[in-house]
């Protein structure tokens, strides 16, 4: 079944991609989730116009993401943890952290959704994540994490 997202969906595709799934994975999940609609001509025409404005939008911003981008790249953010004599910490470090981080040292609001983690933070030391901005503007965020 075609479909339109309505949202970005890891390893699926991005927000008025069509793509195409499964029926049952569409009618169960994707469509009461309001997270996408049947790709028909009725959909697909506001698709289009949507499209127009969102990218007129979007445009204007990633000026916008490329300056956050550079703010993040020279910078090493320190996220406090308790931790153990062995240096590992209790609990791990989770991208809501992160953003915490960024906003409390940087002064820069980023989503929670677009930071992916590369590996699971469960040790004192230094760690790289990455921040999806946009399509086009990805942005490594050094942090290390030390004893609270």
């Amino acid at each position: 079944m075609e479909i339109i997202l309505l949202k970005d969906i890891d390893k699926l595709g991005y927000k008025y991609d069509v793509v195409t799934v499964k029926n049952g994975f569409a009618r169960n999940y994707l469509i009461p989730q309001k997270m996408a609609v049947i790709a028909n001509a009725t959909n697909s025409a506001k698709r289009e116009e949507i499209i127009a404005k969102h990218e007129a939008e979007m445009a204007k911003r990633v000026d916008e993401f490329k300056a956050i981008a550079d703010k993040l790249a020279g910078k090493v953010l320190n996220i406090p943890a308790k931790a153990g004599t062995s240096g590992k910490i209790f609990g791990s470090v989770t991208n809501v952290q992160l953003v915490q981080a960024i906003k409390e040292q940087l002064g820069i609001e980023v989503e929670r959704r677009s930071i992916e983690l590369t590996e699971e933070v469960k040790n004192l030391g230094t760690y790289t994540a990455i921040a999806n901005l946009h399509k086009e503007v990805q942005a490594n965020i050094n942090f290390e994490v030390v004893a609270d």
